[in-house]
């Protein structure tokens, strides 16, 4: 093996887990402030896909199609907290038979509206092809979902970290009733983070539809992936939702270029090391 193959699986393990990034960086928060065990998270990543898919058939825009797809995925994600999760507490067993019943009903509707065949976005002709650098081919539309990956966990760096309203929200993920006893509207806060967990979620369906595609059962193989990440980098963190997305994206792609016969074993190993060895996760507090 030359050194062209391992800097082209690294590219491939590195622009994979820059889309699990967007998609585990929410779930890590909510995790994090809301306690909430959402096992339809990546129900938000599929109904992206689809309503990008809708947007570009109705509009022929791919620009228009991501942010119209995340807004809308994070409305639905915002209705779903406020309706039907707030009143339930913090009851794990009911938070687990409530997002998983809402997963297969949106899985049920995806069916329904979009029907069952796999279905591609295809991006503007400015990302397809490929870059060559050094004699190796980097694919184009691979670099931007990196580059959209880091401009994003940036963006979310500077507001957890060098604003008000991120200060409010570490306060929560540290000691939620603390935060309450100090004058913090948790309650304001977990709605934010519900809804912006489901935009980042739905942006990264509707930019891998055109990397995996789009099609029924893609939510329930994306979920656990997700997990991996939130397990290995830690709840409610963000540079452990990059840790983890790197680390998973790694595994996976590594483990199915020289191990395919236990490829899954390569991707779930390091989950099961960090919980042996630091439950909490890379970055999360003990």
């Amino acid at each position: 093996m030359d050194i062209q193959f391992w800097l082209i699986q690294v590219f491939n393990g590195v622009s994979y887990g820059a889309l699990l990034f967007l998609l585990a960086s929410g779930l890590s928060l909510i995790f994090g402030v809301m306690r909430i065990i959402n096992l339809s998270h990546g129900s938000y990543f599929l109904l992206g896909g689809y309503v990008a898919l809708s947007v570009i058939w109705s509009t022929g825009s791919w620009v228009l199609a991501l942010p119209v797809a995340a807004l809308v995925v994070a409305g639905v994600g915002l209705a779903m907290e406020r309706i039907f999760l707030r009143p339930l507490g913090f009851d794990p067993l009911r938070q687990v038979l409530l997002t998983v019943g809402f997963a297969f009903l949106f899985q049920q509707a995806a069916l329904d509206i979009w029907g069952g065949d796999p279905l591609n976005i295809d991006p503007p002709e400015v990302l397809t092809g490929s870059a060559v650098l050094g004699g190796v081919y980097f694919p184009i539309y691979r670099i931007f979902m990196i580059s959209l990956a880091a401009v994003m966990g940036l963006l979310l760096w500077l507001a957890m970290e060098k604003t008000r309203l991120g200060a409010m929200v570490r306060a929560a993920v540290d000691d939620s009733e603390m935060a309450r006893g100090v004058g913090i509207d948790t309650s304001r806060i977990s709605m934010l983070i519900f809804a912006l967990g489901a935009f980042l979620a739905a942006l990264g369906g509707a930019i891998g539809g055109a990397f995996f595609g789009v099609y029924p059962g893609l939510d329930f193989e994306i979920l656990p992936l997700a997990f991996a990440v939130v397990i290995i980098g830690g709840m409610g963190s963000l540079a452990g939702a990059a840790a983890g997305s790197l680390i998973v994206g790694l595994a996976d792609n590594f483990g199915k270029a020289l191990f395919p016969e236990v490829s899954y074993f390569t991707l779930y190993a390091p989950m099961v090391l960090i919980l042996a060895l630091k439950p909490t996760g890379l970055f999360g507090r003990d």
